[in-house]
């Protein structure tokens, strides 16, 4: 195809060019014509420029990773949010983002670098500041992390900055449930405090993602934010909707690729992993999860795809299509696969996967649970959008 015909197709489905360019490569890698996977119902159709209400609110995506938040709002609000800015420093991630969100404006990268007086006015801000300075699993560094020259801790404040120069309607946060008690409390005293300082009122509350609707261990603290001139009376946090989910239903209805099934020599290696912590009086290790109950918290890293393996005995040909030691192991122990974890997190079946298995790994362990995120926007629905004023509304 040359790039003409690029242009013409680029215009036929309206496409912005940084989306553009990432599924063009996502059909390259799948070895599928750039037709088909725009043609393919239900994931091309599903993925035209969105209409909003004239009175929609404007949103700005900080730290935006792959979109989860800003899916679980345009879920709740439908088409009265708009996304008018995104921010997102890792590369990958905007491939991901550019995939599934079909946006004029082009992704912002560090956000250390985004002067606020360039930001459009808004009306919602939704951050997932980086939980890793924060977290059980990692060192818990807090505001003193340091990551590639970056203090990962103190990213929340250029949220702050942002946000005090346009006092949107409410300031929306998700991080690992670590943040309420690092430092004895002290780090969570400080955000809460800044966020006051500037005149919010702050709700906040740790959820746990098994609660609504996936079948995942997972508990974050939300922090929901509204102006202090705002009537917040009507928001309360979401109750568990009571919904039995396990990972038979989240499983691939097909078989799935024999790259997902364990070598016999890594499966050792795992084993002796685990005998030398529990030796240590540790509970680290690999883990096999029934197909009956719940997976962990999946994770970027630190094992999270080791401490959810399954057995599936669908396997029938045990030929490597990758280079590995040993041979295939024959008990059906497997990884789950990038699509179900996107389950894990909630994620539509019609949500693209454009890049290979390890950053989609990465990105979803890092991404936040779609499900929980519509829950607790729903309820930021009821005061923003009052049932008796959205004549408007869906």
């Amino acid at each position: 195809m040359d790039n003409q015909q690029h242009e013409a197709l680029r215009d036929e489905y309206d496409i912005p060019e940084q989306s553009y360019y990432v599924l063009r490569e996502s059909a390259k890698r799948s070895r599928q014509s750039l037709e088909d996977i725009l043609d393919s119902n239900p994931l091309g159709l599903t993925l035209k420029r969105r209409e909003y209400s004239p009175h929609a609110l404007k949103s700005i995506d900080l730290f935006a990773g792959i979109g989860g938040i800003r899916l679980g709002f345009e879920q709740a609000f439908g088409e009265n949010i708009r996304t008018i800015l995104t921010c997102e420093w890792d590369d990958a991630a905007q491939k991901t983002y550019a995939a599934n969100f079909w946006d004029d404006h082009p992704i912002q990268g560090d956000i250390t670098k985004l002067l606020a007086a360039r930001v459009p006015s808004f009306d919602i801000c939704l951050a997932g500041f980086p939980c890793q300075a924060f977290s059980l699993a990692g060192k818990r560094m807090g505001f003193d992390d340091d990551y590639k020259g970056m203090s990962r801790g103190t990213l929340f404040f250029d949220v702050a900055r942002i946000c005090e120069k346009h006092l949107p309607k409410v300031i929306f946060c998700e991080n690992v449930k670590g943040l309420l008690i690092h430092d004895r409390g002290r780090t969570f005293k400080v955000i809460k405090g800044r966020l006051e300082e500037m005149g919010y009122k702050v709700h906040f509350q740790v959820l746990n993602s098994k609660d609504f609707g996936v079948p995942q261990n997972r508990e974050r603290i939300y922090i929901v934010a509204f102006r202090e001139d705002i009537d917040d009376s009507a928001f309360s946090f979401p109750e568990p909707i009571g919904k039995h989910v396990c990972l038979q239903d989240i499983i691939e209805k097909d078989p799935v690729s024999v790259k997902y099934y364990l070598s016999t020599q890594y499966l050792e290696t795992l084993k002796r992993h685990k005998a030398r912590h529990e030796a240590a009086g540790h509970g680290f290790g690999y883990e096999i999860r029934p197909l009956t109950g719940i997976s962990g918290a999946i994770v970027c890293g630190g094992m999270g795809r080791e401490r959810n393996l399954i057995v599936d005995d669908r396997l029938t040909d045990f030929t490597p299509v990758t280079h590995i030691k040993g041979e295939v192991n024959r008990d059906g122990i497997r990884k789950l696969t990038p699509r179900e974890w996107a389950r894990l997190q909630g994620f539509p079946e019609d949500y693209l996967l454009p890049l290979a298995d390890a950053p989609l790994y990465k990105q979803f362990g890092n991404s936040v649970t779609v499900p929980v995120i519509r829950a607790i926007a729903e309820q930021v629905k009821k005061v923003l959008i009052p049932e008796k004023d959205c004549e408007y509304d869906n």
